[in-house]
């Protein structure tokens, strides 16, 4: 049989029950569009790719895994894709380049995808005249890759007001729960050795020799022991069980071999006569990591310890931290450090760090983010014990806040009713809702395993499964809301369905 013979259903309607059909439909377009088009020039440079495409391409990606090649194939195979994305026909052509996501992700970047996930946590509470306004980037309410501090300060000064003002005079009435915890978006490198990160720089060494060799026509080049460095590597590298002496040998081996390459390079360097780096941006930006590098290892050897200050561990992903978390999988995760607020199923990050810190001062910066989303402060804040510091106590207490967690020294008698006891056995038990979340987002869409290499991209990456993952809940919840209607319509019956401590709940009526 040949491809003309083979019968195609494209005759017929589409299926209206399909579930990218239904994530279309629920979708505020015009609102995340309006977040994709606020940084664009409309007299300035060529045409843009109309924002559903590009936000709907991103969705795909990460709800589906696949990297940027595949996202592309699979648009084009698939018709009801196509139309989720809005197009008016079927269409064989690629939407865009797949090199093009690189640029997107760099331009979104992770305020725009925060924009959007506040979008669709706005929506979903039917605050429709809040999500209609007009939010500049000045708005945000963390400033991705700083630790807060003084960013909140300066947007509340340029745009003059919060993003949904409280009612003068009065303050409003505290409402809702407010869950945070923090997590750790691993990037996808090998586990970094000090032996092997040695050995990688060296070898990266070798090549900008060569590399500066040929730029300017030497003939004799410097010695680099190459094939000998190599080999003790490999012999050690190899081996299964490594004493301490045989590890601090081998490290002491490719130290020496690395500062030789290094002042070699500086010769060479000397030898052009100018200012300018001979060689191209990632070559020279390479040649400033293995110096650092060099550098940290040196310190580390010399003064017989395991750890330094902004500690190196990927010669292309310099930004990357080694952070301490303790757990059972992994005493040390390679990644960004994520403070993360939630609130009815939705959740948001309101810090992105690449550096540890302590998960405890975030509390003020979610509390206030969360005001100023919804107008009001939260009614409870439930957190682990990292949070539940006198200083953070303190400061609850004086908004009228309740905190969950245990009171600081012994409990007094009256404390220990039955009816205190299961309320907080049972918000303890919401708090599992943001650890779910960890997991859904880890096990389902890749949280743990960011492929991209620079800062800004792996920060629009992780904030997009984010966006993905309220996407998600939305839609669901938007089918729910057409099916309660449809309900109501049809008997007549006010509050079939409540939503209490965000599950379904069937409540009688009389």
């Amino acid at each position: 049989m040949t491809i003309e013979e083979f019968k195609t259903p494209f005759e017929i309607r589409l299926n209206k029950e399909n579930r990218w059909v239904k994530l279309g439909e629920s979708m505020p377009w015009d609102a995340l569009a309006k977040i994709y088009y606020r940084s664009m020039s409309s007299n300035t440079g060529a045409p843009a790719i109309d924002a559903r495409i590009v936000i709907g391409a991103m969705i795909i990606k990460h709800k589906m895994k696949l990297d940027d090649r595949e996202t592309i194939e699979a648009i084009r195979e698939n018709i009801y894709m196509q139309y989720f994305l809005g197009l008016r026909e079927y269409k064989y052509e690629d939407v865009f380049d797949r090199t093009l996501f690189t640029t997107l992700r760099y331009r979104l970047g992770a305020d725009k995808f925060d924009a959007m996930t506040r979008q669709i946590i706005l929506r979903s509470e039917n605050k429709e005249d809040a999500a209609g306004k007009d939010h500049d980037d000045h708005d945000n309410d963390v400033t991705m890759s700083k630790l807060c501090g003084d960013a909140e300060e300066d947007n509340v000064k340029k745009t003059g007001s919060s993003e949904v003002s409280v009612t003068k005079g009065k303050p409003a009435k505290n409402k809702g729960k407010l869950i945070m915890d923090a997590t750790v978006a691993d990037q996808m490198i090998a586990y970094p050795t000090d032996l092997g990160l040695l050995s990688r720089s060296r070898e990266e060494s070798e090549r900008l020799i060569d590399a500066l060799c040929k730029k300017l026509a030497i003939k004799d080049k410097p010695r680099t022991y190459r094939r000998i460095a190599r080999k003790e590597y490999l012999n050690l590298a190899k081996k299964k069980n490594k004493s301490k002496k045989e590890i601090r040998e081998g490290i002491g081996k490719q130290l020496r071999y690395l500062n030789r390459n290094l002042k070699s390079i500086d010769k060479l360097l000397d030898k052009t006569g100018g200012t300018r780096f001979p060689l191209g941006h990632r070559d020279q930006r390479i040649y400033w990591v293995i110096q650092h590098i060099y550098s940290q290892q040196a310190q580390m050897y010399n003064e017989h310890t395991h750890s330094t200050e902004n500690r190196i561990v990927n010669i292309y992903q310099p930004h990357v931290r080694p952070i301490v978390r303790g757990k059972d999988k992994a005493q040390v995760e390679f990644g960004a450090k994520l403070g993360v607020s939630m609130q009815n199923g939705y959740a948001r990050i309101n810090t992105l760090s690449w550096e540890a810190y302590n998960e405890g001062s975030d509390l003020k910066k979610q509390v206030e983010a969360y005001r100023r989303l919804n107008g009001y402060y939260p009614e409870v804040v439930i957190t682990d014990k990292i949070y539940g510091t006198r200083e953070n106590r303190q400061w609850l207490k004086e908004l009228g806040i309740r905190y969950s967690g245990k009171p600081l020294g012994r409990p007094p008698a009256k404390s220990q009713t039955p009816f205190n006891k299961r309320k907080q056995k049972i918000e303890q038990g919401i708090r599992n809702q943001v650890e779910g979340k960890f997991g859904q987002g880890k096990n389902g869409y890749n949280l743990n395993k960011v492929r991209a290499r620079t800062s800004r991209t792996s920060e629009s990456w992780i904030a997009a499964i984010f966006f993905v993952m309220n996407l998600v809940r939305f839609s669901k919840e938007f089918l729910f809301s057409f099916f309660k209607k449809t309900l109501s319509s049809l008997f007549s019956i006010p509050d079939f369905f409540i939503r209490y401590q965000n599950e379904l709940v069937f409540v009688k009526t009389e």
